[in-house]
């Protein structure tokens, strides 16, 4: 059992298994599953979960895979040389401005609240009274299995439980006008996480590719080696001062090729669609609202 999911079900949330075509409703007792905390956090392990009969995926309306979590989204900017060097050139970049330090020396970490969480198929609200510059960042997600603090780097991936898709939409006039990222990157509907959960041992990070279309068009695509501050690194730089608690999500960045990389820039408009891929973990694909 290594790719996760949620999704509705005789018109309640239920979490499962994803397999192939099909996902298999998980029960404990006889009681569903609803969000996958007990799962994440060790709990329960294979042994202590049932699973129901196959239901076909395309027959189910998925829901964002984790659930009552995560307590903290941690997000990375600039992680990725391409995409700093972009977003330097683009003038948004108040934060280096006149200093000239286009690549960071230390990772830039920065959060989303919960309310911005949205799962796959929902819209992203267009938020169109605050700003005409949204723009959309692919990423893959790390969620926190065991927490900690002071983790070391060499001890890091024992606390990863696995990974996700995350979209860092982002309102990149709020981001310009507030020279802090909060309020840009933390909008309602802003963030959509899923499809699936995928366990550590399911996804090579050496190889594993991030692949971006906006209304079909690939906009985006890199491997998640190229990462200036790899899964480790994050995770001891976070853990340093503050405590990671099983179902904390971490989104190590995004690639280049976001809507400011171009020339005029190509911000998201109404009915615009965003469908990202990380494989093994899917697609997850959503349209502004």
């Amino acid at each position: 059992m290594t790719r996760w999911c949620r999704f509705v079900l005789d018109g309640r949330p239920h979490a499962g298994c994803w397999d192939g075509d099909t996902v298999r409703p998980a029960f404990v007792d006889g009681t569903p599953l609803t969000n996958l905390s007990r799962i994440i956090t060790g709990e329960l392990g294979a042994e202590g979960v049932e699973l129901g009969a196959g239901v076909g995926v395309e027959s189910l309306e998925l829901l964002e895979p984790l659930g009552s979590y995560p307590r903290n989204l941690f997000c990375v900017g600039k992680n990725y040389r391409d995409h700093a060097a972009e977003f330097s050139a683009s003038g948004y970049d108040v934060s280096s401005a006149g200093r000239g330090d286009v690549e960071p020396t230390h990772p830039v970490i920065f959060t989303k609240p919960a309310s911005s969480v949205i799962g796959p198929g929902d819209l992203v609200d267009r938020h169109a009274a605050l700003t005409s510059e949204l723009d959309y960042e692919a990423e893959l997600a790390v969620v926190i299995g065991r927490g900690g603090r002071r983790v070391a780097p060499v001890e890091a991936m024992d606390h990863v439980f696995g990974y996700t898709i995350l979209n860092d939409v982002t309102a990149r006039d709020l981001q310009r006008q507030h020279r802090q990222w909060f309020l840009g990157k933390g909008l309602d509907g802003s963030c959509p996480v899923g499809p699936s959960v995928v366990t550590a041992d399911e996804l090579d990070l050496t190889s594993a590719l991030i692949e971006c279309r906006v209304n079909g068009e690939l906009r985006q695509k890199a491997s998640v080696a190229d990462l200036i501050f790899d899964v480790p690194t994050l995770i001891a730089t976070i853990s340093a001062g503050i405590t990671l608690l099983a179902g904390d999500v971490i989104a190590t960045g995004s690639p280049a090729g976001v809507g400011i990389g171009f020339s005029p820039p190509r911000f998201l408009q109404t009915g615009d669609e965003i469908s990202i891929t990380i494989e093994p973990i899917g697609t997850i694909t959503n349209k502004v609202g």
